[in-house]
């Protein structure tokens, strides 16, 4: 693949993501929380073993590692397959897909360092909290997002 847009979003992502994890990782002990916007937004330092929400964080340490590994490099796959079959007419939807592959890659390389990803954004009301997520998360719900859109209003190529 020799498409610099999509080099440049997914590096973008992925260089984003490990550097905002660094930070974290060296300056806030585990489970410690910064409020940045008392009662609504903290930079915090959780880890998630699991998927999306906790998903599998229950499960044997060897089968989460495998399986998403498994998991995301198929899905890093399938996101390529789809850019090189999406014209380039269709640049949004192009980017969508290298803000998710970015996001993939940068949550990969925390399993792979970590068997678990680092999350550091926390949004919240009161005691509600969503659960914490990172720059990788945020380009893959934006990416997916753009996504939903184009399915939805018909703008998929053909």
């Amino acid at each position: 693949m020799r498409d610099k847009s999509f080099i440049l979003v997914s590096g973008l992502v992925i260089v984003l993501d490990q550097i905002t994890k660094a930070i974290i990782l060296a300056t806030l002990p585990l489970m410690d929380a910064i409020p940045v916007i008392p009662g609504f937004f903290s930079i915090v330092h959780v880890r998630n073993p699991g998927g999306a929400f906790g998903f599998m964080a229950g499960q044997g340490p060897m089968v989460r590692s495998i399986l998403f590994l498994v998991i995301s490099g198929l899905a890093a796959g399938v996101i390529i397959w789809l850019y090189r079959r999406t014209p380039a007419s269709f640049r949004l939807l192009r980017i969508a897909l290298a803000l998710i592959f970015g996001g993939a890659i940068g949550n990969i390389i925390d399993r792979i360092r970590f068997g678990e990803v680092v999350d550091f954004l926390d949004v919240y009301i009161g005691n509600l909290h969503w659960p914490a997520f990172n720059i990788a998360d945020s380009a893959i719900t934006i990416g997916m997002t753009i996504m939903i859109y184009h399915v939805l209003f018909k703008k998929m190529p053909e």
